[in-house]
């Protein structure tokens, strides 16, 4: 039976992106792409059996740092903090193709951004729609001993932008994102997994602001063990991601230089519970960004609500 509860646990796992931190930071940053590293966490790669799902996301994001494109600290005085809550639908069919299921997922996010810079001086803060992301293609396939997904997806720019609002939640720009991961059960009985799990996108410009951001590339990952009882199915794991851009903004709009290249590394830990008799699975992952070029340093954490229908 626990064979069972766990395919049914796989499918409550989001491997799709979402969006959280929606500040579009002044001069003193580059542009950043929608996705946002740690959403996704234990066997992040493993998607659920035919059915419709859905998930509603509680996260939190604080940094009070802001690194230059050597890494280190920039006295600015800067600090941020954001909360999403994010409400995603999943179907995933009995329809194969290339042995995988196919699958079709919508996720829209609401999120609170505060941010403040003292050397502009700056202060702002605004609530609102970020942009959707819709994801029309998804494959999972599943073994004995290995899942593996892959899907095309897009940022529609549909969220609250406005020029004169560095914390507007919409990114005024589109992407296209692909994914493709894979989580491996190291043991017959599925009690130790790892996974892994790559996206990479790529932007539209902002008219807007007459800036297209570079491509960006990253891989989330964690090694997770399962402990089974009578009344759930509990499960921890180590965390972590690692982020990368790829190209250069571009635009008469991008700031010089740009071959300035943002980065992210952050590590933490999860810990989540599958209720078979409420059909719900709830999980708390925190992560701690321990080296950032370009970008804020801070803390990211999300607690999860998934139901099954």
């Amino acid at each position: 039976m626990f064979n069972e509860e766990v395919a049914m646990r796989h499918g409550l796992r989001s491997w799709v992106g979402l969006a959280l931190l929606a500040a579009a930071l002044p001069a003193t940053a580059q542009e950043t792409g929608h996705y946002i590293w740690g959403v996704e966490g234990i066997r992040a790669a493993s998607l659920p059996p035919p059915g419709i799902y859905y998930r509603q996301y509680n996260a939190f994001y604080n940094a009070q740092t802001l690194t230059d494109r050597s890494g280190n600290i920039a006295p600015v005085g800067f600090g941020v903090s954001v909360f999403a809550n994010v409400h995603r639908l999943i179907y995933v069919s009995k329809a194969k193709i290339l042995g995988g299921n196919y699958a079709a997922d919508i996720i829209v996010p609401l999120v609170d951004t505060h941010l403040t810079i003292d050397a502009v001086p700056l202060r702002d803060n605004r609530f609102g729609l970020y942009d959707v992301c819709i994801e029309p293609f998804i494959l999972a396939w599943h073994t004995k001993r290995f899942d593996a997904a892959f899907a095309l997806g897009a940022w529609l720019p549909v969220g609250m932008y406005d020029a004169g609002r560095p914390a507007s939640p919409g990114k005024d720009f589109f992407s296209g994102m692909t994914t493709l991961g894979g989580t491996w059960y190291i043991d017959a009985p599925k009690l130790w997994a790892l996974s892994v799990l790559n996206r990479t996108e790529f932007h539209g410009k902002s008219t807007s602001r007459n800036v297209t951001p570079g491509m960006n590339t990253g891989f989330e990952w964690a090694l997770s063990r399962a402990l089974p009882t009578k009344e759930a199915i509990w499960e921890f794991g180590l965390v972590g991601y690692d982020q990368w851009q790829l190209t250069d903004d571009s635009g008469a709009g991008a700031r010089v230089p740009v071959d300035i290249h943002d980065s992210t590394h952050a590590l933490g830990g999860e810990v989540s519970v599958f209720v078979p008799s409420a059909k719900a699975v709830f999980s708390l992952r925190s992560l701690w960004e321990y080296s950032t070029t370009d970008r804020s340093r801070g803390n990211f954490t999300n607690f999860t609500v998934t139901g099954m229908f």
